[in-house]
């Protein structure tokens, strides 16, 4: 439910509320939302230049941080974390939680780099990867800069507790679970073996994700970038999957309608956008090559779209007496977290 200025100024005209109260109560809603990520200016400004910053000590990192050395690359890896720690203290200070979270993340995406220019110092770097190859390629020489990430990453999310804080936390799961298979079964030229990985990864991940959102119903969304990572990791690995077999597609099919009503049920926007591209990449498959000569594949497809629109007004006519009964049947905590969602 949005709750915009134009809805109190409404209430107040059908003597709802007071116009005084609609004020206070536009006040109160503002305030609250200051600390939820949402699609303004402000918010974009915070995240796009977040990311920037995060993205130069990650994804673009350049081979010229090679001529400083192990030791040179801790030395500006730890002034860099220094440094953000005191802004994010500052942020914090002044009741800035986006701007401080993103500060505290872009500390907790630094320790890679560090652990990699200390195992360069003390000469423990077993070949002559870079790091700038460590998002590139699946190696099992990244296994002591993901643990050490995770472990800085909880220590910080713990400390901070800013949601943003499991964005690296997510992808290092991620990525760990592909290196230890490199290192386990020395596949490292097997794309079969990485897409179901990262298939099943993806949904520890998610189940990881939806323990989190239950434990933490009523605070802000500490799951939300376990769900999009796990999501993104389960649903690549399931595309990417090759097979002949009709059936098998049909289930790919299943799974993705699957997808959509998981997303409905836990008001998850990822699991609904994956699961419709799922759909419509099956639907297309069908169009054609399965049934590229058949007249009546559109019809019946068009029925059965305006079937699924009626079902809707139907849903939407009984809406409150159907959540209430499906609800009653739900385990205690799930119906809490649904209830703390709407």
């Amino acid at each position: 439910m949005k709750i915009t200025k134009k809805s109190l100024t409404d209430a107040v005209q059908q003597h709802i509320i007071s116009s005084e109260q609609a004020e206070k109560l536009y006040d109160f809603l503002q305030a609250s939302a200051a600390d939820s990520p949402r699609f303004t200016f402000t918010h974009v400004l915070y995240y796009f230049g977040g990311f920037i910053a995060i993205g130069a000590m990650t994804l673009f990192m350049t081979l010229g941080w090679e001529s400083f050395g192990g030791a040179g690359i801790v030395s500006i890896a730890v002034l860099y974390a220094a440094v953000a720690l005191i802004i994010t203290n500052h942020f914090a200070a002044k009741q800035l939680a986006i701007p401080a979270g993103i500060c505290a993340t872009f500390m907790v995406c630094l320790t890679p780099l560090a652990i990699y220019g200390l195992q360069q110092w003390l000469g423990l770097w077993p070949d002559d990867s870079v790091y700038r190859d460590y998002h590139r390629y699946i190696k099992w020489n990244w296994l002591y800069m993901e643990l050490g990430t995770l472990a800085i990453g909880a220590i910080v999310a713990w400390r901070y507790k800013y949601p943003f804080l499991l964005m690296p936390v997510a992808v290092t799961l991620w990525y760990l679970s592909m290196d230890i298979t490199v290192l386990i079964s020395d596949e490292y030229f097997s794309w079969r073996l990485r897409k179901l990985v990262s298939m099943y990864s993806g949904l520890v991940i998610i189940a990881l994700a939806f323990w989190v959102d239950l434990r933490a119903r009523g605070k802000a969304d500490y799951a939300f970038w376990l769900y999009l990572v796990g999501v993104l990791a389960f649903w690549g690995g399931l595309s990417l999957q090759n097979s002949d077999n009709e059936w098998s597609k049909f289930f790919y099919f299943c799974i993705n309608l699957l997808m959509i009503g998981v997303g409905v049920m836990l008001i998850r926007r990822v699991f609904v956008i994956f699961g419709a591209l799922g759909v419509f990449i099956y639907l297309s498959y069908l169009a054609s090559d399965v049934l590229k000569d058949s007249w009546l594949f559109p019809i019946a497809l068009t029925a059965i779209g305006l079937g699924i629109i009626y079902a809707g007004v139907l849903w939407q006519k009984h809406e409150k007496s159907l959540t209430e009964k499906l609800r009653k049947i739900l385990p205690a905590p799930l119906r809490e977290l649904l209830e703390h969602k709407v």
